[in-house]
């Protein structure tokens, strides 16, 4: 199957390619009064090459789930393009096509699912709908309702409701797989689950991935999760990207200080490791009148009068790669702990 994705389009093609993707939404204002817009993501771009896990992470409101329903086409964007395998989506590629090469399983199992209809319905259903026989779907539904650890014979003909949180959960992957998509985004897919039923889905994931070839954009609070799933990870800080990079490098040096804060915050297992201050203060500013220059000035404390005044473009960091939207770390940038700027030879 891994063959088969990198003969199309070619290896070294990212699978997916977002270019300065931006959501605004309109709120407020009267009939004469201008309304006002929150900047819920502003100018993000990344990519995710064939085969690789990248995890998104970051504060409730960073808009990591607006990205993933924009890269979805759940909703429209305001501007940014959105390349699938050299494909403008789109464009080149329609709405349809676009369904059937990704898919997403989202954070509430039960609302994911149409109560009215019986499991094996569920996951026919889009099969269906994209020309597969009745009896041909019903098939395939049971076959993937075998793949993730569910027995046709007992829950193919159960509704939702007579099925736990973890159980409704590999129905949605399931449900996700039957269209054999290419990229699977992944929503908060296990934060609502015990943690023991998290891990049986977490290596669920794991070992469709090698079987089907797939592709995954994983988004969570919980950086543990994170960081034993993904390849790379993408820290969001109110709607843009701060810092982008392997996950072991990210975890051992992160660049950016609202990585840093949020590597300190996760809770440890050792008494003596306890958090005795808040490694970050205060709330994330308004997103309808976000901070001029670096947007996390305002909860920083390395900020400089260059933290106010200019925007910091992601930089390399430490190691190849790995990159960060921190004045501290591009060189020259006029902040006192920067690298000193490189001289024209």
């Amino acid at each position: 199957m891994l063959e088969q994705l990198e003969d199309i389009g070619g290896a070294a093609q990212p699978l997916l390619e977002v270019k300065g993707l931006v959501k605004h939404f309109p709120v407020g204002g009267g009939l004469f009064a201008r309304k006002k817009m929150v900047q819920a993501v502003d100018d993000v771009s990344f990519t995710v090459a064939k085969g690789e896990t990248v995890g998104i992470v970051g504060e409730s409101g960073c808009g990591k789930s607006t990205t993933a329903r924009l890269l979805m086409q759940l909703m429209p964007r305001n501007a940014g393009d959105i390349v699938f395998d050299g494909q403008l989506v789109g464009e080149a590629m329609s709405l349809r096509e676009l369904r059937r090469a990704m898919q997403m399983v989202f954070q509430d199992s039960y609302a994911s699912l149409n109560p009215r209809l019986t499991i094996e319905e569920s996951i026919a259903f889009g099969p269906k709908v994209h020309g597969m026989g009745d009896t041909e779907a019903r098939t395939l539904a049971r076959d993937l309702l075998t793949k993730v650890g569910l027995r046709p014979e007992t829950f193919a003909n159960r509704y939702p409701h007579e099925v736990s949180g973890g159980q409704r959960q590999r129905v949605n992957i399931a449900r996700a797989l039957a269209l054999n998509p290419r990229l699977v985004i992944l929503d908060e897919s296990v934060s609502a689950l015990d943690k023991s039923v998290e891990a049986q889905v977490l290596n669920l994931l794991m070992d469709l991935k090698r079987e089907f070839g797939l592709t995954y954009l994983f988004i969570s609070h919980d950086l543990n999760v994170v960081r034993y799933i993904s390849d790379r990870v993408l820290v969001m800080y109110l709607g843009q990207v701060v810092e982008l990079g392997p996950v072991d490098a990210v975890w051992d040096s992160p660049a950016h200080p609202y990585t840093q804060a949020l590597l300190a915050a996760m809770p440890a297992s050792d008494p003596d490791r306890r958090t005795e201050v808040a490694p970050i203060t205060g709330d994330p500013p308004n997103p309808i009148d976000p901070p001029s220059g670096c947007r996390f000035h305002t909860r920083c404390t390395f900020c400089e009068a260059v933290c106010e005044s200019t925007v910091p473009k992601l930089s390399d960091a430490l190691t190849e790669g790995h990159q960060a939207a921190c004045h501290m770390v591009i060189p020259g940038s006029g902040h006192s702990r920067a690298p000193a700027a490189e001289t024209a030879a």
